[in-house]
């Protein structure tokens, strides 16, 4: 036997070795009216995996085989072929009872169980959707595998944002990751849209030639809904990495529906993000001032207003050339850049200015002009114009501005059709909870309970050669008890789900 066979023998090995057994959960946990088996030992890591065989071209495919040959088949699932919300019903009701029989083992598995969910940031929002949406007695921490073009929300938790390998070392290394991965709190953020019924056609949002599954959690709401209002169109949904409005959403938007057109072109995930700088260009980006319309800058489209967790609503200053505006809860935007940066000790204390935490029940809003202002971002301590940190955002906009504007939650861009004879449409984003994420030990993403990401272990680290003449401010609503990502199952809130039998 040569070197490399015995080092792929070796390596078979090791994966059926007692690692394996540490991630695996038996049939009778996972599917109803299964035999009951005695299973020596607690998995130490069990995980659910739910996989958009759709996503990364390929590699989506590969990796459900992957994963499905190395763990038990039944808890891997394609998320083409069937729903988390509809899958996370059926294995928690079947776990309460298997529970309710004085399983400990059930309980032990309930107890330490993770959700792997592998697709792009619209996939990963739509499972962190349904987790909120559940409402479960020990909702399961999730980690993210890239597997989009922009993988935002992987990188932020120490994941990457380069599609991963598909192989069965590559899929290994990653669970063994997980195992090792800490808990972290995230902020996510529910979105209202209203406006008062159209004397002429429709405001209904307009996807890329299709809704994307995140994006059917924006929705209008049904006449009996408690946010339904006479008169009124009425939409709701939520993101938890961004939304984002003006010219960057209309380049995203132009980017889905040319690959909606062309999938076959769009199976490299270096080629996709050629195509969106190419893009970029054509759509005028690059020259915003020539080709991109003054009514619809920021300033001129609406009028912005920001409340801070304790005090008052106060109007937002918005310079006239902003093109673009982003409401950011995690510190990774196009493809993991950090548009908020890290704010020196001058502004922390002159504008009252914090680092860019995922749990402090704040969003950072950050303006652009163009695409030229948005590559200061890849300079040490580049950041865009930072405008405000804010508990909840309301936009309201002016009468007649435009006919259209777009809009992006997570990646995932529309157009927005605004009634020109009216001036009632708003858009009102507030904080909605949090949900566990899976982080790595150095990930950027900073805890606001974590001492070591206080504003004093940043240093003052300069940023004055970047301009901040447009970086000035002048200057409680319901509860939403649902994210809207979960469609199919839906517990009232007076339900316990640990008391389903």
């Amino acid at each position: 036997m040569s070197i490399m066979q015995l080092s792929a023998s070796m390596e078979e090995t090791y994966l059926q070795s007692s690692f394996l057994k540490e991630f695996r959960i038996p049939n009778y946990i996972l599917v109803p009216e299964s035999e009951i088996v005695t299973v020596p030992d607690v998995p130490k890591c069990p995980v659910l995996v739910f996989i958009n065989s759709r996503s990364g071209g390929q590699l989506g495919g590969d990796l459900l085989v992957t994963y499905r040959s190395l763990l038990n088949k039944n808890q891997v699932f394609d998320l083409g072929e069937e729903a988390p919300d509809e899958v996370l019903r059926r294995v928690y009701l079947n776990l309460e009872k298997v529970k309710a029989n004085g399983d400990e083992f059930a309980i032990k598995i309930q107890e330490r169980l993770r959700i792997i969910v592998a697709g792009g940031d619209g996939t990963a929002g739509w499972l962190l959707g349904v987790v909120c949406d559940l409402k479960l007695s020990h909702p399961p921490p999730i980690a993210t595998v890239p597997l989009g073009t922009g993988n935002n929300l992987p990188f932020a938790f120490g994941w990457g944002k380069k599609n991963p390998g598909t192989d069965r070392h590559s899929v290994a290394q990653f669970l063994d990751q997980v195992q090792k991965a800490k808990e972290m709190k995230i902020d996510n953020w529910h979105l209202l849209m209203r406006m008062r019924v159209p004397k002429d056609g429709a405001c209904d949002p307009i996807a890329p030639l299709e809704l994307p599954h995140s994006l059917h959690a924006f929705h209008r709401v049904s006449a009996t809904d408690e946010l339904n209002k006479e008169g009124y169109h009425t939409f709701r949904g939520g993101f938890w990495n961004y939304f984002s409005m003006g010219m960057d959403a209309q380049i995203s938007y132009a980017f889905h529906s040319e690959r909606k057109l062309h999938p076959e072109k769009f199976k490299n995930q270096l080629v996709n993000q050629s195509t969106y700088a190419k893009l970029g260009c054509t759509q005028g980006w690059f020259c915003a001032s020539l080709m991109h319309p003054s009514s619809r800058n920021i300033a001129q489209l609406a009028k912005v207003k920001i409340l801070k967790k304790h005090g008052q609503w106060q109007d937002l200053e918005i310079p006239h050339s902003i093109r673009s505006i982003v409401c950011l809860n995690l510190p990774s935007f196009s493809g993991g850049l950090n548009p908020w940066g890290t704010p020196n000790s001058r502004k922390v204390r002159d504008r009252d200015l914090t680092p860019p935490y995922v749990d402090d029940g704040l969003l950072e809003v950050v303006g652009f002009r163009d695409a030229w202002h948005g590559l200061v971002l890849f300079a040490p301590n580049g950041h865009g114009t930072r405008l405000a940190q804010a508990h909840r955002i309301l936009f309201e906009f002016h009468k007649g501005a435009a006919d259209h504007t777009f809009m992006r939650i997570d990646g995932e861009p529309w157009k927005q059709p605004l009634p020109v004879d009216d001036d009632t449409v708003v858009v009102e984003i507030s904080h909605h909870g949090q949900v566990n994420m899976l982080a790595t030990h150095d990930c950027r993403s900073k805890s606001v309970h974590d001492p070591s990401s206080s504003p004093s272990q940043h240093g003052s680290g300069s940023e004055e050669h970047f301009s901040d003449e447009e970086d000035s401010v002048h200057g409680g609503g319901e509860e939403h008890r649902k994210f809207g990502a979960a469609e199919t199952f839906r517990i009232p809130d007076e339900v316990d789900i640990s008391r389903i039998s």
